[in-house]
């Protein structure tokens, strides 16, 4: 029953079953691509960061709420990048904290591109308020809150670069560990998490009148669940102001625009219009996010980021 109750608490915090999609959902990983591989710290030639806030299913009851802060940059002197992730999550009466650092190690291709490999190892903590719960089965369990459950975690991923272009390919969580289960370097036996195998890419075309067209994709499967894809098209003016859509199949339909007014400052925001049954009970989702890039070889790079 204690197991139970734990993962009826854990299904309420990602708002569908144990075997669905786990990650907490963003609109804007594609100006925060840290979240999505390990192998994208260090990708810049200076230290950037992100953080974020989402509002997702505006006037739904318990509807989860998302903040994330994330930093990562190259070692000087070295073809290697570190990041850290901070993540808090909240829906209904659950909620997860996490703390997740990531490497890589970059090969130089030739004079633009590059070939990284990256590694992340964290923590997530999960509780569960069951005391809040209204319940018709008067089970001692839900006279008792979840506190403090810990899960150690572990990922990869590849990630291919240039000056237009990059593709990645990545398993945030391949490995865990949760205390009353095995321990397996099968994940559906170590803990209630599942992988997630996401497949990313994108290109800048560089068209007339200080315009580009960047368009880009994100596949995400996870096992006995249908393969989910982000069709995303952008077009940056000036290297200063993005507009974009993406498409989410099965989900919602996303706006975004981003303003960058100097090489240090970003901020976006993003509206999430869901096509499914949500729609009938929400006003749609927000995010907000704020990228700050700083260092001292930043005032060298000749070239905005794209990604």
């Amino acid at each position: 029953m204690k197991r139970f109750a734990y993962q009826l608490a854990l299904s309420l915090l990602f708002g569908a079953g144990v075997h669905a999609q786990q990650d907490p959902l963003v609109s804007q990983y594609m100006f925060n691509g840290l979240y999505l591989n390990p192998a994208y710290a260090g990708s810049h030639d200076y230290w950037t960061s992100t953080l974020s806030y989402r509002n997702q299913w505006v006037r739904f009851d318990g509807a989860p709420e998302t903040m994330i802060a994330a930093v990562d940059g190259p070692i000087p002197g070295k073809n290697m990048g570190l990041g850290l992730i901070l993540l808090h999550d909240k829906i209904g009466v659950s909620r997860q904290n996490s703390a997740i650092a990531n490497y890589s190690y970059q090969l130089k291709l030739n004079d633009q591109d590059k070939l990284a490999f990256g590694i992340n190892a964290g923590v997530s903590q999960y509780a569960a308020d069951l005391t809040k719960l209204t319940v018709w089965d008067q089970d001692q369990v839900f006279q008792k809150d979840l506190t403090g459950r810990l899960i150690p975690r572990a990922g990869l991923g590849v990630y291919y670069f240039s000056k237009n272009y990059y593709a990645g390919l990545s398993v945030p969580t391949l490995l865990g560990y949760q205390k009353d289960y095995s321990f397996s370097v099968d994940l559906s036996k170590s803990s209630f998490l599942r992988r997630h195998y996401l497949l990313t890419g994108g290109y800048v075309f560089d068209l007339k009148h200080d315009l580009k067209l960047k368009p880009s994709v994100l596949l995400k499967y996870v096992d006995n669940t249908p393969l989910q894809a982000d069709f995303n098209l952008a077009v940056v003016y000036k290297d200063m102001i993005w507009l974009g859509t993406s498409f989410r199949t099965g989900d919602a339909c996303v706006f975004l625009v981003e303003y960058q007014p100097n090489k240090h400052f970003r901020i976006a925001y993003a509206y999430d219009l869901s096509f499914s049954k949500m729609r009938n009970y929400s006003d749609g989702s927000h995010e907000l996010m704020l990228g700050i890039d700083f260092g001292k070889d930043l005032v060298k790079v000749k070239t905005p980021r794209y990604f």
